[in-house]
């Protein structure tokens, strides 16, 4: 799973007209989801300042979780957090993986969504909360699943909202490769 949102979107809509606020997040969503599909995920939310994609390994296979640490290196390339002038848009993005509920929720009468439910989504979705802008913070488990090398990574340990254990965590940032 992959949470990308935007850093300070609060502060950015308030700088901005309300139709200029909406193309940049427009692109933001734009990108992220072409980028996702190259990276054979299911985008399943485009949501406020916030994309998710799915990397499911039945549709993009076994490597889905070194596909995921791709796509999300190349959203925070695409955003520009490796220019020297800085993103053209604030991202932060967290991957993990683990088991999880994929289908559809909703009433007796019908599909509302098509929801994703569990305690690891909660994870990513804590993840992406705790990455600064230009920063992936990749759980362990998603890190030791991708088959990355990272001796140079910074690692660190996060006390997650709602999450009893700390997670232990790699963190990458656009100028850097895995």
């Amino acid at each position: 799973m992959l949470f990308a949102d935007v850093r300070g979107s609060t502060a950015l809509a308030g700088e901005r007209a309300v139709s200029e606020y909406t193309t940049l997040i427009q692109k933001f969503y734009r990108v992220s989801s072409d980028i996702l599909i190259r990276h054979d995920a299911l985008v399943n939310r485009l949501m406020g300042d916030q994309v998710i994609g799915l990397f499911v390994p039945r549709l993009t296979g076994s490597n889905h979780a070194k596909r995921a640490v791709e796509a999300a290196i190349e959203i925070l390339r695409a955003t520009g957090h490796h220019e020297l002038d800085g993103p053209w848009i604030p991202v932060g993005i967290g991957v993990h993986s683990g088991e999880a509920f994929v289908g559809s929720v909703g009433s007796g009468d019908g599909v509302t969504e098509i929801a994703i439910l569990g305690d690891n989504v909660n994870k990513a979705a804590r993840l992406s909360s705790n990455a600064a802008a230009g920063e992936l913070i990749v759980s362990e488990e998603a890190f030791a699943s991708a088959d990355l090398s990272g001796e140079r990574l910074e690692r660190r340990k996060l006390e997650l909202t709602g999450i009893r254990q700390p997670v232990e965590v790699r963190v990458v940032r656009s100028d850097q490769g895995v």
